[in-house]
């Protein structure tokens, strides 16, 4: 299948709207009952995370940093020390920046980057190179698009910092032996379960009720849970997502390999000294291996092995087994090889048909909605960008600013950035078997000789044969790899050396930075207002070859970084980035304007829209590089009374630098509505014509989820203590 069908491979979903009408007012706006349902039960656990990796520990904090209860389960009874995913996007960076450190503390204690920055294709990790790619620009590091580069470190490493992050914010790590003084039945939140099992969901009108299972003593147990929201982290075997019955659409069994989780210092030091990367893929005449370096300077790799059952089993992997691969691949002894743990997997790509379902109360996010080839690694990344777009969703409904509607717009905004990063990733992952298919070693035809063995006259054989059958049509291939073949002066290994110098210089091989697609990607429809005349494009298709991040301010996009000094409300003037202006502790819209007359009218429009609808809001006034000191001062007088605003200034890197609406691709006349995960609501390009105060009121209805703009009757509805006056019909169509 092509990329395109890949892509239209996917439909979306027609949902079902509910209408509601307000007697005798005769409004509507989308699900206000159950709105009502996931404020009203004061007794209930707020949100139940079900999955305590890297997107589920992510999630929990960024609820907690709203003021959103929640607590976490987690079916192992310990957190996983497998290296897993390890390369953390700019997008994903960006994110970690608000969260208390986080990024620093990446940055500290990851490898420096000279030691991860190549990707290394060889005969073995001491023979011949084959060719190499850096995959770092010098521009990746000069924080000119973002305000923080990209992080190669280890899945684990991050889960240990995250666990410490919610523990130092009041957080329980409870096991099974000392659940003892918790109700079974209703969770206060800030705890984490582990050991505990999604076994069955239930959903009513006022809560979800999760049946866990958990073994004491032994003896196999379970407990009910109510929550007001249920969340679905728990990965790509998710148990949330089959029992709510959910299928994944996608292309299944692109790959079967073992992983071989493994220490060896003395291999480290090796690679440190003499030729550092991230990856090394290693082809020659006895096997064939990926090794991922997660970490050189401590000697912690991860080895991945093509993998092909049921000719192939686990025995035939075992940890004495596994070494003398390694040394294979390594092409020299090695004294202190640590073999940890052996896995095998499947690489599928996959995404969930609904991200969203049981009248808005159950939500997938991660590996539990999208199931990605690691090749770019786009799958943790994804998953934490998910969290990211749903946590000020989920508090806007629970502290009861937005409609449960405005739930829905977790999935119409993130289905679509899956489908497009499945294919992708998909598309990378056939790039990295180009390398292979030019030096002789086809995967599609190894692949096709299995499945003949499988399903053909080989099934008929004996599985000995069957396993001696494939063993030797795998080492005639590698065969091609002996140096007699591939070496300059024999020409058909001349023919594919060069093709495979071709491949490199072209960037036609794996790739390992998307900056269009990492920083690029936009929301066309959701919790946002269209440009007016915005047409809405098809899907563009991934092109496979790394392409800059070009910044705008369209609706939907992230918002641009540029450095900024702040010049009021604060004890002093400092520098920070466009992005840090924008809250992380509450569910607050942001303005940036220019300090223009109609904009400061804007401004104060804004500022009462936003108290109507209950939602906090702030106003930046953004100046030029070039204004003089002190002219920022009568914003006070301009703005009263409202006070949550500050002034800034651009701080530009050289003089011939854009201006910050140039950079956002508009003018000085223009505005930006910022929602609190840093994606653009709502822009005006103009002069608003008409009255301010009524268009926003318009953005803000449309961008939180109500039908009418017209929402005083709501608003005095809300504000009623008797409610018998007032009789809500639901209708659905």
């Amino acid at each position: 299948m092509g990329v395109s069908g890949f892509i239209e491979g996917f439909s979306f979903l027609q949902r079902t709207k509910p209408r509601i009408r307000f007697l005798p007012y005769n409004i509507q706006c989308r699900n206000f009952s159950s709105s009502k349902i996931l404020n009203g039960n004061d007794s209930l656990l707020p949100v139940l995370i079900v999955g305590a990796g890297p997107v589920g520990l992510v999630l929990s904090i960024l609820l907690n940093k709203f003021g959103v209860q929640c607590s976490v389960l987690e079916k192992n009874k310990g957190f996983s020390q497998h290296p897993q995913a390890h390369f953390i996007n700019n997008r994903t960076m960006e994110v970690f920046r608000k969260l208390d450190g986080l990024a620093e503390e990446i940055q500290r204690s990851q490898p420096p980057v000279n030691l991860w920055r190549k990707f290394i294709y060889c005969t073995s990790l001491t023979g011949p190179i084959l060719g190499s790619v850096d995959h770092m620009h010098p521009k990746d590091f000069e924080k000119v698009v973002s305000p923080i580069s990209v992080a190669h470190f280890s899945q684990y490493k991050l889960t240990r910092i995250l666990v410490k992050m919610l523990e130092n914010l009041g957080f329980g790590i409870h096991t099974i032996e000392d659940l003892e003084g918790l109700d079974p039945e209703t969770l206060r939140g800030r705890e984490i379960l582990m050991g505990h099992e999604c076994v069955s969901i239930d959903t009513t009108d006022e809560c979800v009720t999760t049946t866990v299972s958990f073994s004491k003593e032994g003896k196999p147990l379970t407990r009910k849970i109510k929550s007001k929201i249920l969340i679905g982290a728990d990965g790509a075997g998710s148990a949330v997502r089959k029992l709510v019955g959910i299928e994944l659409k996608g292309e299944k069994d692109l790959q079967k390999l073992v992983s071989v989780h493994f220490w060896s210092k003395e291999l480290g030091q090796y690679l440190l000294n003499e030729r550092p990367g991230m990856l090394f893929f290693i082809f020659n005449t006895e096997s064939i291996g990926v090794l991922v370096a997660h970490d050189l300077t401590q000697g912690e790799f991860i080895l991945q092995i093509p993998f092909y059952p049921p000719q192939q089993n686990l025995e035939d992997f075992n940890p004495e087994i596994c070494k003398k691969l390694i040394l294979k691949l390594v092409g020299q002894e090695l004294s202190d090889i640590d073999v940890i743990d052996i896995k095998p997997w499947v690489m599928h790509a996959e995404v969930a048909e609904r991200f969203v379902c049981g009248n808005n109360q159950i939500m997938l996010c991660g590996d539990a909605a999208h199931r990605f080839p690691p090749a770019g690694g786009f799958g943790m990344n994804t998953g934490i960008q998910d969290a990211h777009n749903l946590a000020w969703k989920i508090a806007s409904v629970l502290k009861g600013v937005a409609p449960s509607s405005i739930l829905t717009t977790y999935e119409t905004e993130r289905k679509p950035i899956a489908v497009f990063n499945t294919a992708l990733s998909v598309q990378n992952f056939r790039a990295a078997m180009a390398v292979p298919a030019t030096l002789g070693l086809d995967p599609t035809v190894a692949n096709s000789v299995h499945q003949v063995i499988n399903k053909g006259v080989g099934s008929i054989l004996p599985s000995g044969m069957q396993k001696a059958i494939l063993d030797g049509i795998f080492s005639i291939g590698r065969s091609q790899l002996s140096g007699l073949i591939l070496n300059e002066n024999n020409p058909l290994g001349s023919s594919r050396l060069a093709k495979l110098r071709h491949i490199f210089e072209e960037g036609k091989s794996l790739q390992l930075q998307f900056p269009a697609e990492d920083l690029g990607f936009r929301y066309l429809e959701g919790a946002l207002v269209p440009d007016s005349k915005d047409v809405v494009p098809a899907p563009e298709l991934p092109s496979g070859r790394r392409r800059d991040y070009v910044p705008c301010a369209d609706p939907g996009s992230r918002l641009p970084h540029m450095n900024v000094k702040v010049l009021s409300n604060f004890p002093s003037e400092e520098t920070i980035s466009t992005h840090d202006l924008v809250s992380v502790d509450k569910v607050e819209f942001l303005l940036i304007i220019a300090p223009m007359e109609e904009s400061y009218n804007l401004a104060r429009a804004a500022f009462k829209a936003a108290k109507e609808y209950k939602v906090s809001s702030k106003v930046c006034m953004l100046w030029p590089a070039d204004t003089i000191t002190g002219f920022h001062r009568g914003s006070k007088a301009k703005l009263a009374p409202w006070k949550n605003y500050m002034d800034a200034i651009e701080v530009k890197r050289s003089s011939d630098s854009l201006s910050w609406w140039r950079t956002c691709q508009m003018t000085e006349q223009g505005a930006i509505l910022v929602r609190p995960d840093e994606h653009i609501a709502w822009r005006s390009k103009s002069r608003i014509v008409g009255d301010p105060y009524a268009k926003m009121k318009m953005v803000f209805s449309t961008i939180l989820g109500f039908k009418s703009t017209s929402m005083e009757p709501y608003l005095e509805c809300l504000k009623l203590q008797d409610f018998e006056y007032w009789s809500v019909v639901l209708f659905y169509a």
